[in-house]
């Protein structure tokens, strides 16, 4: 048994040697993904770029965030795209306030403690947002928070409608008017469930309402998100993320995730966001046509 067993493993070099073996592109880039829209396009643009560069993608979408996460520290998921903020304030547990780019140094730094690399950050990111009304922030001139703050507190009275998480939270509503040195004012604060903050925005129901940032509804419903000139929200900028391990075996494969990076921003995602929410196409229609159109397939 023993002289057989040596055999098949002296067959199997040999095999490997004369380039039979497996090569790195045949090597499969376990791709994650969450459980939403942006991160199914994530999941799906990233695994069609790196098949069309050579490389065998296994997608793996439609996972929770801690479960994804935990896939990766494992080993089990090579790369996928998550959210500075995201690291920063659930898996490190960090509650300091800091600004975009010491955010990403943080989670860089830690997580790279973990075999996790950040690669370069993409302009897109995935917070909280004030929107208004186009037509109506224009008319006014309002591009920021402290031009509405500025609007309010000189007068203005402006409605406002937020969920009743950001209402109540300790880092929400409350904490924002006292960095911007402002108040809506209670009466003025109109409180339902997250979705219905942009429909009610869109019929005029009030001036002002909660977002997530890269959310395909505004630019749909022409929104404008009002620039945060404070930095009072938490930057969620939405990354690649790699096991050290992929990059060090697929050197090829940090360009290719950095190149896809620099393609998004916050107006981007939206517009690839509503292109499914919206308009109902396809999530691998969508994905194709963004990595085509940008020339990266």
């Amino acid at each position: 048994m023993q002289f057989i067993n040596r055999r098949l493993v002296l067959a199997t070099l040999a095999f490997a040697t004369l380039g039979f073996g497996p090569t790195l592109a045949q090597t499969p880039v376990v791709v994650g993904g969450k459980n939403f829209t942006e991160q199914q396009l994530m999941a799906e643009m990233t695994s069609q770029l790196l098949s069309a560069k050579g490389f065998k993608a296994d997608k793996r979408a439609g996972m929770g965030s801690a479960v994804l996460r935990q896939a990766q520290e494992n080993g089990q998921v090579d790369v996928y795209w998550e959210y500075t903020g995201t690291s920063l304030i659930t898996y490190n547990k960090i509650s300091d306030k800091l600004s975009p780019e010491e955010t990403y140094k943080r989670v860089k730094d830690m997580d790279g403690q973990k075999g996790l690399v950040w690669l370069n950050p993409s302009r897109a990111n995935n917070t909280y947002a004030l929107v208004m009304n186009r037509d109506v922030a224009e008319k006014n001139g309002i591009k920021s928070i402290s031009d509405l703050a500025g609007k309010v507190s000189g007068g203005n009275k402006m409605s406002f409608a937020s969920n009743a998480e950001f209402a109540e939270r300790p880092d929400g509503l409350k904490p924002l008017e006292e960095a911007y040195k402002f108040e809506f004012g209670r009466a003025n604060v109109k409180r339902m469930d997250s979705g219905l903050t942009y429909s009610a925005l869109k019929e005029r129901q009030v001036d002002v309402a909660l977002a997530f940032a890269t959310d395909g509804r505004i630019p749909a419903f022409n929104f404008v998100v009002l620039k945060d000139d404070k930095n009072f929200f938490p930057a969620y900028a939405l990354t690649p993320v790699a096991r050290k391990q992929a990059l060090d075996a697929s050197p090829k494969l940090a360009d290719l995730l950095n190149g896809l990076s620099a393609k998004l921003d916050d107006n981007t995602m939206a517009k690839l966001n509503a292109s499914v929410d919206v308009e109902k196409k396809s999530v691998e229609e969508v994905s194709a046509n963004f990595l085509k159109s940008n020339g990266l397939i």
